[in-house]
């Protein structure tokens, strides 16, 4: 029995774990399912085939050609020798040949691809951090608005309560003639106001946890409580943390890194090399007839051509990267306008915050003035019920304001990402 009881307990106590969330839960639940994650375990097999390829410049290097020919004239010899007949290489010519080359020294140009291509997939896994930094915003609109529809339906069924309340009263007022039966219609009414104001409320908080629901990939229930973020204590926040910078300065590194391969390009390159083929003639000229032959020694490479063009490509560059920093100014720029309206939007809703229970303490105190007065028969119910709407309104607010001082200082965080 008791080891019956201790199962229910932990039973229990297991549902009602599951039947709450977090913002944090949420956030993280959709970082890990939207489909955007994927791209960072492309962006880093991209890089090692990118190296992979840089790499192999580095292993020998087959080549194949083969070739037949006509031409018009061929070598002869221009001495005749008595009794010896030299026979000059026939007009049409054929040829096949490999070439093995091996690269010793190259100026640099693997090294720089290797680092542009870290350097590239670099910028590429900041751009995907940014693009995925933005489904926070979307995660707090939609956990926030949910706590908002929480404290409206709280609210409501308060105030659905206080005028079931007030309708039993109404009712016996009837009996002694305070009231009629227009005013009992009159609470019914409102009764009604709330009760479509309640389905109103339960339909948007339905719609909201079907799409956060899509979001994160968790089944989450209606009933699912939705525990509200603590309230931070430094609410006035300045600084910039954003992904973006780290963007800005990887897009730097990459053009940095381009920067640097224009000179390994344009350096000369060494190797060595071995040809062997067989065609007709061979390296023998003077010998009419297919035969083998090979080549083999070290060979120097220097296209002076790239130099052309070597002083605007640093110019193109340099150009790119004072665009990256224009960007990077005019991000700053708009955040720290972000901040400003972010730190005036918290202050707002935390002096509104501080009145409300001032407001709330006086609505009330008017209500119950109101009621004493309908009892007494020198008040009319619809002014009554008017008191009774002024006080649900200010609760209300209250609720509202709360909701709203949090969801800023929580839009400020995402801001700054601090």
């Amino acid at each position: 029995m008791k080891k019956t009881i201790l199962y229910l307990l932990l039973f229990s106590i297991f549902f009602q774990a599951k039947a709450q969330i977090t913002l944090q839960e949420c956030q993280a639940k959709a970082q890990q399912n939207y489909p955007l994650v994927k791209q960072y375990g492309l962006i880093e097999q991209a890089k090692n085939y990118d190296i992979s390829n840089a790499a192999k410049g580095n292993l020998p290097q087959i080549s194949l050609s083969a070739k037949a020919s006509y031409q018009s004239a061929v070598t002869e010899v221009p001495v005749i020798i008595p009794g010896i007949n030299i026979k000059g290489p026939d007009k049409d010519q054929y040829q096949i040949s490999a070439e093995i080359s091996q690269n010793i020294w190259d100026g640099g140009v693997i090294r720089d691809r290797k680092k542009i291509a870290k350097a590239k997939s670099e910028a590429d896994f900041q751009q995907n951090r940014v693009d995925m930094y933005v489904l926070n915003d979307r995660i707090n609109e939609m956990y926030f608005g949910i706590l908002l529809l929480d404290e409206q339906l709280t609210q409501n069924r308060l105030y659905q309560e206080e005028l079931n309340r007030h309708l039993q009263q109404i009712t016996a007022y009837v009996q002694y003639g305070i009231a009629n039966q227009s005013d009992i219609d009159a609470v019914e009414v409102n009764r009604l106001d709330a009760s479509q104001k309640q389905t109103e409320l339960e339909t948007t908080r339905y719609a909201y946890i079907q799409m956060l629901s899509a979001f994160t990939g968790k089944k989450i229930e209606y009933n699912t409580r939705f525990i509200s973020p603590e309230m931070p204590r430094n609410i006035l926040l300045n600084e910039i943390n954003r992904p973006e910078l780290d963007l800005f300065d990887a897009e730097n590194r990459l053009l940095e890194s381009q920067k640097k391969s224009i000179l390994s390009k344009n350096l000369p390159k060494l190797g060595l090399f071995i040809q062997g083929g067989y065609g007709n003639p061979g390296l023998n000229m003077l010998k009419n007839g297919f035969d083998t032959y090979y080549i083999a020694g070290i060979r120097l490479n220097w296209n002076f051509g790239n130099l052309y063009t070597q002083k605007n490509e640093k110019k193109i560059i340099e150009t790119n990267k004072k665009t990256i920093d224009v960007q990077r100014e005019t991000f700053l720029f708009n955040t720290r306008l972000k901040i400003t309206q972010g730190n005036s939007e918290v202050e707002k809703y935390r002096k509104l915050a501080e009145d409300d229970d001032e407001i709330i303490r006086l609505r009330t105190r008017i209500r119950k003035a109101a009621e004493a007065k309908v009892a007494n028969g020198t008040l009319s119910v619809t002014e009554f019920l008017r008191e009774v709407t002024a006080e649900d309104q200010a609760k209300q607010a209250k609720a509202v304001h709360k909701t709203q001082l949090l969801m800023a200082i929580y839009n400020l965080k995402y801001t700054t990402n601090l």
